[in-house]
Parts: structure tokens; C-alpha cells; sequence
């Protein structure tokens, strides 16, 4: 079912600024039942989740409606129906490029507000991967007391130096295309050959050299490499269905991940996270490489690592689907059965 909520109050940012009206698409699957999974997406991804993660849907498998209620919503800033930098503000006007910087957690505020309405409590399960691994993390930072469990997928406690640098370039790429404008470019119009650079340098992290050796060598195609081809479709694809402002706001947001951001040293922060966790890292992930993904299920009081052994990089958490339903049904299986024990109350009745 989609729903469209509207926000009547004015939701405060954690930078500062507020915003008045704030509408989410939500998508939720399954008649509403006291056992809720809420997932997250990344980057330009969207409340759509069985279309992105349809592998994961069904009987028996991480997501299956006839035992959960499930929600996914499209996070704050982005263009799939939740408010954003091109959705039209007080004035009339698009916010452009006034839209104001969001962090994780807002996107997580902002979807804890959003489950009060739909009449959600508590939830059973958080899971997301890469951006949406950062929202599942700040879900058992921000509401210990409503989450049960976590899957982050792809992802570290905080944003390194390292995934800083990839989005530096990015944003370089927008920002120094003449048609940005400030930000200030009409809709429909814009940086279109920066943001197509820009997924197409996203795109190179996303995978890895030897996803891109197997699936391209030395092939070639008119006019070049069947690499070239295939990045500038990427990049092609990306401009027709997003927008500029909105992907710089997001990787705004990314880069602002850190756990330990007002809290305190990041070790002491993740020894009070209280979930049972399953961190998942991509054996091939150059982005979020495993050892650092590692790290982070190590520092977990309650946390279990799990490798998702596939050669197609970062992204591989969207592709090895059958790999990644078995890891995550058999973390919830577990917890089935300890919660069952003597004793031992279950969240998963």
C-alpha cells in the first residue's frame, strides 16, 4: 500500500532549521500486526523496496507480509514524493538550492514521526544497506528502546576519509558544471553533464575491479570501451530520473554519518548500542571494505559479522540477493530461538 503523510507540525533539523509541511511516501506491505520491519534505502534509491530488494520478498523469506508489517519510506531530501530540494516551499517555489543541509539523523526523526502515525511502536527490524545501513544505526542510537535488531549492510560507524574523498569528487563534478548555476537552475534543466559524472564516478566505487574485468576485459564497442558505454549509461540514467541538488543534499547527509557526533568517543557510543546486530559487510566492497564493516560488528555489544561473498563490489548487497536472504533469515532465525527460551520474552512472536 503507498501512503502519503503530511507532517502538521514544524520539524526541526538537527543543524538548526526547520521545516514546515514536511511530506513522506511510504510504502508499507502486509496488514498492520504488532511484528513491524522497517526498511531503509540508499543513496537514490525510494520507498520501493520490492522492486530494488524484490529477492527478499516472500513466504519464508527476510520480508514476508504474512508475518510482518512492513514499511519503507523515501527519506528527507531526496525526489520520490518526500519533501526535498525540488518540491515547492511556502513561497510557491522549488527549494532549490535553499533546501537546508539533512543529516541521518533527521531522516531518522523524521521516520520515527511518521511510524506514530502509521501506529507503530516498536520495531522488530531495521535494516538498510550502505546509506540506508547508517539510517538502521542511528535507529538503534536515537530509540534503543523501540528496536529490537539491526542489519547495516556496507557501512562503518562512521563516514571515512576515504568514502569523504569518492563524494568529493562528485560533488566537484556538479558544482563545477556551468549550467548549476548556484543551484538555482530552472526544473527540468541543470548540471546534467555533472551529475552524470558524478554517478558515473559513484558508479566505479560501487563495483569493483574485478566485477569490471569479468563483465567488460578489453571488449569494445563503437566509440570506445564497453565500459565507457556502460558508465555514461549509468550516468545517462541517473540525470533522467533524479536531481542534482537532491544528490548533493544526500551525499551531504552521508558524509555527516558518525555515531559518535555529540556523544562521546565512538567506542564508548557503540558499547551502549543495546540491538542484537547483524553487520553485514561485501567481500569486494572498495567503498566500505570489510575490514573497516568488521570493526563495527566487533565494537557491538550484541553484534555478529557476516560476509556477503560476491565479486560485484559495494553494490553487491542489490545484486547477490539469494546470498543476502540466507545471512539475514538465519540472524533472525537465531534470535527466534533464543528469544524462545526459558525465560526469555520474544519479540518475534
Amino acid at each position: 500500500m503507498r501512503h502519503h503523510v503530511t507532517l502538521d507540525a514544524v520539524f526541526p533539523l538537527e543543524g538548526g532549521g526547520t521545516l514546515s509541511g514536511v511530506q513522506v511516501e511510504v510504502r508499507t506491505w502486509g496488514r498492520h500486526r504488532p511484528n513491524s520491519i522497517l526498511i531503509c534505502h540508499a543513496l537514490t534509491g525510494s520507498a520501493d523496496a520490492d522492486d530494488w530488494w524484490s529477492g527478499l520478498f516472500g513466504a519464508g523469506k527476510v520480508f514476508d507480509p504474512s508475518v510482518s508489517f512492513i514499511v519503507s519510506m523515501n527519506v528527507l531530501g531526496s525526489v520520490y514524493g518526500t519533501t526535498g530540494p525540488t518540491s515547492l516551499s511556502r513561497h510557491g517555489e522549488p527549494y532549490a538550492a535553499a533546501f537546508p543541509e539533512v543529516t541521518i539523523r533527521d531522516m531518522v526523526h523524521l521516520q520515527r514521526l511518521v511510524l506514530e502515525q502509521l501506529g507503530v511502536d516498536r520495531l522488530d527490524l531495521v535494516i538498510g544497506g550502505s546509506m540506508g545501513g547508517m539510517q538502521a544505526l542511528e535507529w538503534a542510537a536515537m530509540y534503543p528502546e523501540l528496536v529490537d535488531a539491526i542489519v547495516p549492510i556496507g557501512v562503518g560507524a562512521t563516514q571515512s576519509a576515504w568514502a569523504v574523498g569518492w563524494s568529493e569528487t562528485q560533488r566537484h563534478a556538479i558544482l563545477s558544471d556551468p549550467a548549476f548555476e548556484d543551484g538555482w537552475y530552472r526544473p527540468g534543466e541543470g548540471p546534467v553533464d555533472g551529475l552524470a559524472t558524478a554517478r558515473m564516478i559513484a558508479m566505479v566505487s560501487y563495483r569493483s575491479p574485478g566485477s569490471f574485468d569479468a563483465r567488460f576485459g578489453r571488449s569494445e564497442q563503437a566509440g570506445g570501451f564497453a565500459v565507457q558505454s556502460y558508465l555514461r549509461h549509468q550516468g545517462s540514467k541517473l540525470v533522467d530520473r533524479f536531481d542534482a541538488n537532491a544528490y548533493l543534499t544526500l551525499m551531504g547527509a552521508m558524509d555527516s554519518h558518525d555515531l559518535g557526533r555529540g556523544r562521546g568517543p565512538i567506542e564508548g557510543v557503540l558499547r551502549h548500542v543495546e540491538a542484537r546486530a547483524l553487520v553485514v559487510g561485501i567481500s569486494s566492497d572498495v567503498l566500505y571494505p570489510v575490514a573497516e564493516v568488521r570493526a563495527l560488528a566487533d565494537a557491538l555489544p550484541n553484534g555478529q559479522f557476516a560476509v556477503l561473498d560476491t565479486p560485484h563490489g559495494h553494490d553487491g548487497f542489490l545484486i547477490a540477493l539469494e546470498d543476502l536472504n540466507r545471512v539475514v533469515t538465519g540472524f533472525l532465525t537465531a534470535n527466534e530461538r533464543e528469544a524462545a527460551q526459558p525465560g526469555r520474552g520474544s519479540a518475534w512472536a
